[in-house]
């Protein structure tokens, strides 16, 4: 578990990113090759064998380094040679039905061959069988009057902002967000890529079944409030809906303010690989720009956080921040104006070939496991009954299938039947460990809530109404620290209720860089919690963060009847 307490310390040094690509590693989707001129073949075939590979390890994308070495050397080929690989590259992914699209090409400058050589970046991609698209999660953090709704605006509508706020009208649900201009629900949007790269988005009167359709890589906006009033909505998008990556939104008129720090250090704690986008570019002069990407800078290298930041000023800068991305040491940062658009196309491009960092091994764990569905969405839709939507934790859940879901009230686990199941609005037959989606459950006779989960019966599932915890207290007014009765709100994944803390080793709770053991017992109804989930506390200002080790199952004598 990262320390978070010392996040905002004195900068340290760190050494600069190299210039020559890292050696090819085993695993992972790159794959470095010389030259692919004429194989034999049975060369060939071995080749589509490891293409195969490398899209499996990207869940559907691999990124062909063509004419490097396997060192990582730039040695480059003349315009014949990379053609003739290019062409043999193309049949490969021909014989996998998947697309290549060359996204860069650089010249190689060397002092012993006068011969004109260059090197070539490919993107394979391929819809995995089991799915319709490649499909990633992307939280959109930042303090308030950032820009954040702007930009998911102008991303998704495909047309730049008036200056007043006009792009982000479509992404408010309620009233009051479009007369203050503050969001202050969790709202979803969807930006498209298509087999080529192109953006697909809802520009040209497009609807989203058509996005989807057209679509070989959807990436889905989770638009977070920003403002300090909607923490608890902002912290329950980040530990509810299990994003793959975050966004994190400064402002450059404002730099670093707010709950910028606060949301930076809520996705670290998680493990959210992040990366910063600069936004409203155009409002200031060069120099107030430069100081708040130094401001951002220090932020980033000092302790705590420890990241490479990476300054994104041009394409090739995009595409070898998404490369490195995966390392989860390097933060890219990008400097953009929605109202005159400059850089929209470096975020957009670093998104197209932003590579999922869940390898085929952990996913197929996953997959294969008992089903595990959290609920993050509830809905009472007419003629149809509860709706619940969620991520999959683990497992598969079919139509049909008959699950567990709870706890209730009172600690119990009912089985419910799947009546149908959807997934980016388009009905569904399956849904694997990863994927969000929409499940009807037809007529039920108790309540459901969010935090509660669908299981498989084989979990043989236990709640707990109180249970230890390992954690770091961040911030606390009373300089005596917390003590025993104290209550607060706790964030673990789906659930989100209030607890009182009723042990502690030691007599009080205290700001420090130690961990300590704590109960927390809930005060409402008892939960679904998972040893080794991350939590989250927080009342008023006060805020601490730590791991789950140890539930107390639940016992309740109306279950045992």
């Amino acid at each position: 578990m990262d320390l978070l307490i010392g996040l905002f310390g004195p900068e340290h040094t760190y050494e600069n990113l190299p210039d020559v690509l890292p050696p090819e590693i085993e695993e992972g989707n790159i794959e470095y090759k010389l030259k692919l001129v004429n194989p034999s073949p049975s060369r060939f075939e071995h080749l589509v064998t490891q293409m195969k590979w490398r899209l499996q390890e990207g869940h559907g994308e691999a990124i062909y380094e063509i004419g490097v070495e396997d060192s990582g050397i730039l040695a480059g080929l003349n315009d014949e040679d990379l053609q003739a690989s290019l062409n043999t590259l193309h049949s490969m992914a021909d014989r996998l039905g998947a697309t290549t699209t060359v996204i860069r090409q650089r010249e190689i400058d060397s002092n012993l061959d006068e011969e004109h050589k260059r090197a070539a970046e490919v993107l394979v991609r391929k819809v995995p069988d089991d799915q319709q698209f490649i499909d990633l999660r992307l939280a959109v953090l930042g303090n308030v009057d950032c820009g954040k709704s702007t930009l998911l605006g102008v991303l998704t509508q495909g047309e730049l902002d008036n200056g007043h706020g006009r792009a982000r009208l479509n992404l408010f649900r309620h009233l009051h967000e479009i007369q203050t201009g503050r969001t202050s629900s969790i709202s979803h949007e969807i930006l498209g890529f298509d087999s080529e790269g192109q953006v697909v988005n809802y520009s040209d009167s497009r609807t989203a079944d058509e996005i989807c359709e057209t679509s070989s890589k959807l990436i889905t906006l989770i638009d977070l409030a920003g403002h300090h009033k909607y923490l608890k909505t902002t912290i329950f998008g980040l530990t509810g809906y299990s994003p793959d990556f975050a966004m994190l939104v400064i402002s450059a008129n404002t730099g670093i303010a707010g709950t910028t720090k606060e949301h930076l250090g809520f996705a670290l704690h998680l493990q959210v690989p992040i990366f910063i986008v600069i936004n409203k570019i155009d409002m200031v002069s060069e120099r107030h720009l430069q100081k708040t990407v130094n401001q951002v800078t220090r932020l980033l290298k000092s302790p705590g956080v420890n990241k490479v930041p990476y300054i994104i000023e041009s394409d090739d800068d995009a595409y070898n921040g998404a490369m490195n991305f995966t390392s989860q040491t390097t933060v890219p940062v990008f400097t953009i104006s929605c109202v005159s658009g400059a850089n929209i196309d470096q975020l957009t491009k670093f998104l197209n070939v932003l590579p999922p960092l869940e390898s085929v091994k952990q996913r197929e764990r996953l997959i294969q496991g008992l089903a595990d569905l959290q609920i993050d969405e509830v809905y009472c839709v007419p003629d149809v009954g509860p709706v619940v939507g969620g991520t999959m934790a683990a497992g598969t859940v079919r139509e049909g299938d008959t699950l567990l879901a709870g706890p209730t009230d009172t600690g119990e686990f009912k089985p419910i039947t799947v009546q149908s199941v959807q997934r980016n609005r388009q009905p569904c037959r399956m849904i694997q460990a990863g994927q969000a989606a929409t499940f009807a459950l037809g007529k039920v006779d108790f309540p459901v809530r969010k935090g509660m989960v669908l299981v498989e019966s084989s979990r043989n599932p236990v709640c707990c109404l109180s249970f230890d915890a390992e954690v770091y207290l961040l911030y606390h007014s009373n300089p005596k620290g917390i003590s025993k009765g104290f209550q607060c709100t706790v964030h673990v994944g789906n659930v989100c209720q209030t607890a009182t803390i009723n042990k502690i080793d030691g007599e009080t709770l205290q700001t420090c860089n130690k961990l300590t053991r704590v109960t927390f017992t809930f005060i409402r109804q008892p939960e679904y919690l998972r040893p080794g989930s991350r939590l989250i506390f927080r009342e008023g200002r006060t805020k601490g963060m730590g791991e789950v080790s140890q539930i107390y199952p639940y016992t309740n004598e109306a279950v045992n009847r």
